[in-house]
């Protein structure tokens, strides 16, 4: 990619706040930079979230600068306090390291490894060899706990309780600065903006340690234009797994994106050109809509491959009715153009033998056991709002049961408000 990364990701919205802003966009246009951005892992999986970041790591990555993620196995083992009511639960060694081999997989489909064009790093490598009475008097000499109170973090904390072990974070993650600057050479930190205290503390470290200059960028923190926290769910929050998330749920979410935020999630989570995004700033009704599938379909693709954005395409097709992409909307992206063929093969179903389906399930329970309802109460409290559909037809029976008479073309379809599918099949 030609031209200055740093323009773009302002272009797309990435930028926050940036510890010295022109140095740093005279350093990202005069070499390749080394960069770092931390993920600490706490669950076997990314999700909506880390999303932020891992486009901007693939963005700097386009315009031929190297990412390190750092998988904080060391970190992870402390618990960052920023934007935490209260302590994180504790995991052993063996469920971090595994967790971490997940994560990586997942960078993969964002991140090029080939040749060391990226790599990943724990940071237990060098905090789990860390000899205490010696990191305290090396660096945590560096720290003012006065300072450190000051930073929100902190402060929120405080209200409800401070562990000393959480109040170490920020060193520690100052400390990976450190390292990775002797280490790789690394010159940049970044992340979500409620890590801005723990970057800066970085930074000011690695200046301090090896009279170098380094710089540190934060990513706006993301709420939807209604308001919603990004990446939140009925069921919880938006993972990047598909044993977790469905590739059709995943889709889904993105296309049912509110209008105000179509062109901010085109420029955050698609690596479509700006010249594109620009252009469809002011368009509504079906292009709109359109907009949201080409939305849908590359975020998808991103996360869970080709094969499977164009399968959710289909199913979306099946569900809703036929889409159709106009040749002249966002050319770059490699959606189906034209009318689509419907395929209901990745809507989320739940398959009964036909022995089980013999016994007529009631069919509150059975949506219940497949967690597309919380209980049976809530499923209640829908039929009495109208709000789920058996073959097409609202239920008006809380008691209804299902058996192989409801079959039309070997399926049962289920509909929970508008957008919501889920099919019975036979084993």
């Amino acid at each position: 990619m030609s031209g200055n990364v740093y323009d773009e990701l302002g272009r797309r919205g990435f930028i926050q706040q940036v510890t010295d802003p022109q140095p740093l966009k005279e350093l990202l246009a005069s070499e390749s930079v080394t960069f770092y951005v931390g993920i600490d892992p706490t669950a076997d999986s990314l999700h909506a979230g880390h999303l932020m970041a891992v486009m901007g790591m693939a963005q700097m990555q386009r315009f031929g600068h190297r990412p390190i993620a750092i998988i904080g196995g060391g970190t992870a083992m402390v618990g960052d306090p920023s934007g935490k009511t209260e302590m994180r639960k504790m995991l052993s060694r063996e469920r971090i390291k595994s967790n971490g081999e997940k994560i990586k997989a997942q960078l993969s489909r964002y991140l090029d490894f080939s040749d060391g064009k990226a790599i990943t790093v724990d940071n237990y490598e060098w905090l789990g060899e860390l000899r205490y009475i010696e990191f305290l008097r090396d660096i945590g000499r560096h720290f003012s706990v006065n300072r450190m109170l000051t930073f929100e973090a902190y402060r929120k904390r405080m209200e409800t309780g401070l562990s000393f072990l959480e109040f170490n974070y920020q060193l520690l993650q100052a400390y990976d600065f450190l390292m990775l600057f002797r280490n790789y050479g690394c010159r940049l930190q970044m992340g979500g903006d409620d890590q801005w205290a723990n970057i800066i503390a970085g930074a000011d470290l690695t200046r301090r340690l090896e009279s170098e200059e380094v710089y540190g960028l934060t990513f706006p923190l993301l709420e939807t234009a209604s308001g919603n926290k990004m990446g939140k769910t009925e069921s919880g929050a938006l993972w990047l797994d598909p044993e977790r998330v469905a590739p059709y749920d995943y889709f889904q979410y993105w296309v049912n994106t509110d209008d105000r935020d179509v062109v901010r999630f085109l420029n955050f989570f698609t690596l479509l050109p700006c010249e594109e995004i620009e252009t469809i700033a002011n368009i509504q009704g079906a292009q709109l809509n359109s907009a949201k599938t080409v939305l849908a379909f590359e975020t998808t693709r991103l996360t869970h491959g080709e094969a499977a954005a164009r399968d959710a395409l289909r199913s979306a097709a099946s569900a809703f009715g036929e889409r159709h992409i106009p040749p002249d909307l966002l050319p770059s992206s490699s959606i189906p153009r034209g009318a689509l063929t419907a395929n209901e093969s990745s809507i989320p179903g739940t398959h009964l033998s036909r022995e089980q389906l013999e016994q007529r399930p009631g069919l509150l329970e059975l949506l219940a056991q497949t967690g597309l309802l919380k209980s049976r109460s809530e499923g209640r409290r829908l039929v009495a709002q109208g709000g789920i559909y058996l073959n097409g037809e609202r239920l008006a029976d809380s008691d209804r049961r299902v058996g192989a008479d409801d079959l039309q073309d070997g399926r049962i379809e289920i509909r929970i408000g508008k957008k919501k599918y889920h099919h019975i099949r036979i084993k």
